[in-house]
């Protein structure tokens, strides 16, 4: 079954409490502790194994001390302009930055470096492997370097468990296998999947079942 894009709607905000660390415990604390300003981070792994997150919840940790943040990836539309009250920049998707993006993505580490703003940035690769100009990977690979790991089968059902309890829902193991087998496995997908499924329920007024699972489906697909 092909896996339907679904609204995040009014989900928990990504912060570092709401991720679960899984093998990346290491990561997760380095970026809670970060001093600003620091030599860049970058994050790198799979799609879905939660980079934005970690990006989104140290930007959310620095937005609770009154800093500010500017925030790019592929789909910012140029041009990148610098802002002298940022105290965090992020570039999120750096294998994805065409040349224009790239170029804007340079000064802004230049422009950084000059004003004391913390970089960081996140890739489906490490910075040796990125293809982009080399003064960029030189500048993305400079700092902290964390590869994040996804969840193993067990660590993902924990956490779709743990939010299913936040949610006062009760998740059947046909329901978890259903979920595990027949949909993307990465945890944001279905984390996004949960929620929509949650709200589904209280709409139709029926227990989360396999049933009222495809019943969703079927109904986003226009196949009601």
């Amino acid at each position: 079954m092909k896996q339907i894009p679904l609204p995040i709607g009014v989900d928990a905000e990504p912060d570092f409490d709401n991720f679960v660390a899984g093998d990346n415990a290491a990561a997760v604390d380095a970026l809670r502790r970060l001093v600003i300003p620091s030599p860049p981070v970058y994050l790198w792994g799979p799609a879905g194994a939660g980079k934005t997150h970690l990006l989104a919840a140290l930007a959310r940790q620095l937005r609770a001390e009154g800093a500010r943040v500017g925030w790019f990836d592929a789909e910012t539309p140029l041009p990148w302009e610098f802002d002298e009250g940022w105290w965090l920049v992020v570039i999120d998707g750096a294998e994805r930055l065409d040349a224009e993006r790239q170029h804007a993505a340079f000064a802004l580490f230049v422009e950084s470096a000059t004003h004391g703003a913390q970089m960081a940035a996140a890739g489906r690769l490490p910075p040796v492997d990125l293809p982009v100009r080399d003064d960029l990977r030189t500048r993305l690979g400079w700092g902290q370097v964390h590869a994040i790991k996804p969840l193993t089968e067990a660590g993902t059902r924990a956490a779709l468990r743990r939010e299913a309890d936040r949610r006062g829902i009760f998740l059947s193991d046909d329901v978890m296998d259903y979920l595990l087998t027949r949909f993307a496995r990465d945890l944001g997908s279905l984390m996004t999947l949960l929620g929509q499924l949650d709200r589904f329920s209280l709409a139709e007024r029926r227990a989360v079942t396999v049933p009222l699972l495809k019943k969703m489906i079927n109904e986003e697909s226009g196949h009601a």
